[in-house]
């Protein structure tokens, strides 16, 4: 039976070439998700800014939002947010923070309860304070910071600094354009979005170990191969592993967006573009050609290859025999 081979053994693609090219690519995308974050901003959740998040389902058939705005716009609530997802049933209302701390939050509840009465299901509540919302966005950021630390502490003893500042600038570059994806976007910036990017921490780097490891056995196999060859044969080999990974994980994470809810509505879209789009182009675009600027593998460039075969010890010569005369035979 013939085996399925995504990729062919023989590839030899020259990736590096393209080192060029993406590393201007990428410094301009950067720059220009920087500014949309200082600018644009990001939507943040209740999670983040306080508020209720109401999830009804309409028991009639498809629900007038509109009609429902107008009768939640005369309760005097402030900003009122309606969204249709999943079906035209469904609606996700958003009340701003009231004023007056949860106690105000829950009154503002009742009331939303009380002038839509029983003609939807009330399918989730979600009440989160300023004081909550404040700390858990404090504390989502220092995790976020805390897991880049460890990750380039690990790699600095796992591999060498070069590597690790390498694998540091490509998860840094995945967060960066991540978050310039959600300031574009407007998706919800929530605790599943956190969860997402250390999610992408973890997934890119697990990608980006993969090829420095096989380039570390390269340097070690070939001491006098150029840097940009010996990258390029370590990506190639490491290729069909990362195709069939990342193409079952957008598999995966279609379903989720396309089937799992607005609950991770927003996990599951920050993992499609910075776990299966960017990390797959930081880890090989990115993350092996960083290396050339880092100055791994030049050292090894004046060290001889070390000899193919040993010579073998000659057997020890036995001298030979001096014939004895005749006469002292006798």
């Amino acid at each position: 039976m013939r085996l399925l081979r995504i990729v062919p053994d023989n590839t030899n693609f020259d990736f590096i070439r393209f080192r060029r090219v993406s590393f201007p690519i990428s410094a301009v995308l950067s720059i220009l998700a920087i500014v949309l974050y200082f600018t644009h901003g990001l939507n943040f959740g209740i999670d983040f800014i306080g508020g209720t998040l109401i999830e009804v389902q309409s028991k009639a058939g498809p629900a007038d939002i509109a009609k429902m705005r107008t009768t939640l716009n005369e309760l005097g609530l402030g900003e009122v947010q309606l969204q249709e997802f999943g079906g035209p049933e469904n609606v996700l209302i958003r009340l701003a923070q009231q004023p007056g701390g949860e106690q105000a939050q829950q009154a503002a509840v009742q009331k939303v309860q009380g002038a839509l009465g029983d003609a939807v299901d009330y399918r989730r509540v979600e009440v989160v304070g300023p004081r909550v919302s404040g700390e858990l966005l404090h504390w989502g950021i220092i995790g976020i910071f805390v897991a880049i630390g460890a990750i380039l502490i690990y790699l600095w003893f796992r591999f060498e600094w070069q590597f690790a500042l390498g694998a540091m600038i490509a998860n840094v570059h995945d967060m960066v354009l991540t978050l310039g994806f959600m300031s574009i976007t407007q998706i919800d910036f929530d605790l599943t979005s956190i969860a997402a990017l250390l999610t992408i921490l973890g997934y890119s780097l697990n990608d980006t170990v993969v090829i420095y490891d096989r380039i570390r056995e390269m340097l070690r196999r070939y001491k006098k191969m150029p840097m940009p060859e010996l990258l390029n044969v370590s990506i190639n080999a490491t290729l069909s592993r990362s195709v069939i990974t990342h193409v079952t994980v957008l598999l995966a994470l279609m379903a989720l967006l396309l089937f799992g809810g607005q609950a991770i509505h927003s996990f599951t879209a920050t993992m499609m573009f910075g776990a299966a789009l960017v990390g797959t182009y930081t880890s090989v675009f990115i993350a092996s050609p960083i290396l050339i600027y880092l100055g791994v593998g030049t050292g090894r460039q004046y060290v001889p290859d070390a000899p193919e075969e040993v010579a073998v010890e000659s057997p020890p010569t036995v001298p030979a025999r001096t014939p004895v005369p005749a006469r002292a035979r006798r």
